[in-house]
């Protein structure tokens, strides 16, 4: 059955149309993303979905009795609340279902024959035990473990998280309580590598309809199921991977430039008979009759925001010495924690390094440090020889926010006033853009103004912090392009794997307060961070496969039985095989869990994890009974 039915949806904003025709289907299982450029109306159309934007034409028909939950960015107003309460109150479609099942009882114990009230109870009951049962409030929070929240921060206020923070506390909120339909607006902002792979097992394995916009090409890639295309006021449905409406797309546009080039070619040569033939009179009806078939030809057009895309290179890189940056012994510390202790880095001339780890382990200190930004708290730093560093922040900082974008061009370039506006022009900002106030632009536009002044300052060695920040995929595309063919050195930050798998050639992870270093981009530490977390896993079974031996109660028939009575005898030899057959149990469970399927939604994961506990519960059960009995006196 659908989840939702979308018909010819039809959006205006200020009076003109931002979309029509919008059309769709999904079901759950479906992983629908949304591209188009920016201002195609994304967001809108998920607003809309939400019931939180109106729809001026077409119809909308969602599943009886599913809820729909929207992650769109905006920070919580309920700064007063705790984080453990604001993700349960997104729920409260469940804290119903639990009154409701309360209700039911009590009629049905007083009317213990109405067959009406049973078959409400067990629909009613089937809906609360697909969202985990009595215990839905345990499932609805594990999102907040796997996007990086611990225990201890569950009961704090929102007030005291930051901005990073509360959007990812929004995240788990839509995530929570069983959606039906969930609506997510670039949720991997503000995710660490972790975080974001997390995600994308949980989305797969969820059994409901996601529509989502997002910008990292990796997630997209891994989550989507098909892509609905927004482009100049129309919709296309592709019903297939992203990679795969990708090529259709290059395809398309292909076609689309020889059909442009074709119908310009014969609209030339009719404007040519006209112009010769009009007034002659033995050509003139026939002229007459072209003219009428020019002014009935509906020409083909590109979207006009086709042609506004971003291109641009950082130019030649001056040599320099071999080494452009060491570190060594390096010691990192911001208040009460110690970042790094005894680090060291490297960065050679011409490499392109990319550094990792978990929000807060401590990336953006590290490069603070190597750009000379922030004083280490311990350890050696030298600049190699003729170095020109470029570095640009994560949030794009260094800009400031006073007078316009072309005059904060000049002060960060020193370039003159034409200088300056031709390079503006390659990066979006021609025409009247480059006197928009700095405080009014958007977090792209920041960016990308920030990109244009690393691009003028001639650098030989770039420090890029989360360059992709509010970057679209075009954009993301053209700064991928320029990094790979840039001959200078790059020091990377980010968490966009698929910016990190085209440009980086060796890789700096953080690893438990060490600095690691990887021989091989993204590709090559990914593999050997998952060859070390099995070969992690397969230490830790074999070490509990060894407590077991060494505790397993030894049976040997030719040993007395210590003057034992033979019912202690017997009850030791029942113990024994209990013991036995919940280690059997618990092997036999643990190879039918070792089937990734057990894991596939958040609702197996539970059960799997509950029957795993259960039974590693009864065989340590079991033991101390044995253990017990075997310990009584003779």
């Amino acid at each position: 059955m659908a989840v939702v039915i979308a018909s010819a949806l039809d959006k205006d904003v200020a009076g003109a149309p931002l979309f029509r025709g919008v059309s769709f289907k999904l079901e759950r299982g479906d992983r629908m993303t949304l591209a188009g450029r920016n201002g195609a109306g994304k967001t809108t159309l998920l607003r809309m979905l939400a019931g939180q934007s109106g729809v001026d034409g077409g119809e909308l028909v969602f599943e009886k009795g599913s809820r729909v939950a929207l992650h769109d960015q905006r920070p919580p107003r309920e700064t007063d609340l705790s984080l453990r309460d604001y993700v349960l109150a997104g729920c409260s479609d469940l804290v119903a279902l639990e009154d409701r099942l309360r209700g039911l009882e009590q009629a049905m114990a007083d009317n213990p024959d109405d067959a009406r009230l049973l078959q409400s109870y067990a629909v009613v009951q089937t809906r609360l035990e697909h969202a985990g049962g009595w215990n839905w409030r345990a499932q609805a929070l594990a999102p907040l473990h796997g996007l990086g929240f611990k225990d201890d921060q569950l009961d704090r206020p929102l007030g005291s998280f930051s901005g990073g923070e509360l959007t990812r506390a929004s995240l788990a909120r839509s995530l929570a309580g069983d959606p039906g339909l969930l609506l997510l607006d670039e949720p991997t902002n503000h995710l660490d590598i972790s975080s974001l792979e997390w995600l994308e097992g949980y989305l797969t394995g969820l059994d409901a309809a996601v529509i989502l916009v997002a910008h990292d090409r990796w997630f997209l890639e891994a989550v989507g199921t098909s892509v609905l295309e927004l482009e100049a006021g129309r919709a296309r449905f592709f019903p297939g991977p992203w990679h795969a409406w990708r090529r259709e797309l290059a395809a398309r546009e292909i076609a689309l430039g020889k059909a442009i080039e074709k119908q310009q070619r014969e609209i030339a040569r009719m404007e040519r008979f006209v112009e010769r033939f009009r007034y002659k009179a033995t050509k003139a009806r026939q002229a007459q009759s072209r003219v009428k078939r020019l002014d009935k030809m509906e020409r083909i057009e590109r979207d006009p925001t086709d042609t506004r895309s971003l291109g641009f290179s950082f130019g030649t890189a001056e040599r320099t010495g071999r080494v452009v940056l060491e570190a060594e012994d390096v010691r990192l510390e911001v208040p009460g924690r110690t970042l790094l202790e005894d680090g060291e880095f490297w960065l050679e001339r011409g490499e392109h390094v990319a550094l990792v780890g978990p929000n807060g382990a401590g990336k953006t200190t590290l490069i603070d440090a190597l750009a000379g930004h922030r004083p280490m708290q311990g350890g050696r730093l030298r600049t190699g020889h003729n170095v020109n560093l470029g570095y640009l922040s994560q949030h794009a900082s260094e800009l400031g926010s006073r007078g316009t974008v072309l005059e904060a061009a000049q002060r960060a370039t020193g370039l003159t006033p034409n200088k300056a506006r031709a390079l503006l022009g390659r990066f979006l900002f021609s025409g009247e853009e480059a006197e928009k106030p700095m405080e009014g632009l958007s977090g792209g536009e920041r960016r990308r103004l920030s990109l244009a002044v690393v691009v003028a300052s001639g650098a030989n060695v770039l420090i890029l912090d989360e360059p992709t920040n509010h970057l679209d995929l075009d954009a993301r595309e053209a700064l991928e392009d320029a990094l790979r063919a840039f001959e200078g050195a790059v020091l990377l930050v980010s968490h966009d794997r698929a910016l990190l798998d085209a440009v980086g050639t060796r890789t700096f992870a953080f690893e438990d307060g060490r600095l690691r270093n990887y021989v091989g981009g993204w590709a090559e530490y990914a593999r050997v961070r998952e060859e070390r977390r099995d070969a992690e896993a397969a230490a830790v079974a074999a070490a509990r496969q060894e407590r077991r031996a060494r505790a397993k109660p030894a049976r040997d028939p030719r040993r007395p039985a210590n003057g034992r009575s033979k019912n202690a005898q017997r009850r030791i030899a029942e113990l024994e095989r209990e013991v036995e057959q919940a280690e059997a149990v618990l092997a036999a469970l643990e190879d039918e869990l070792a089937d990734p399927a057990m894991w596939s939604s958040p609702s197996r994961t539970e059960r799997s994890t509950a029957r795993h506990t259960a039974a590693r519960q009864a065989v340590a059960e079991a033991y101390a009974r044995w253990e017990q009995a075997s310990a009584e006196p003779s």
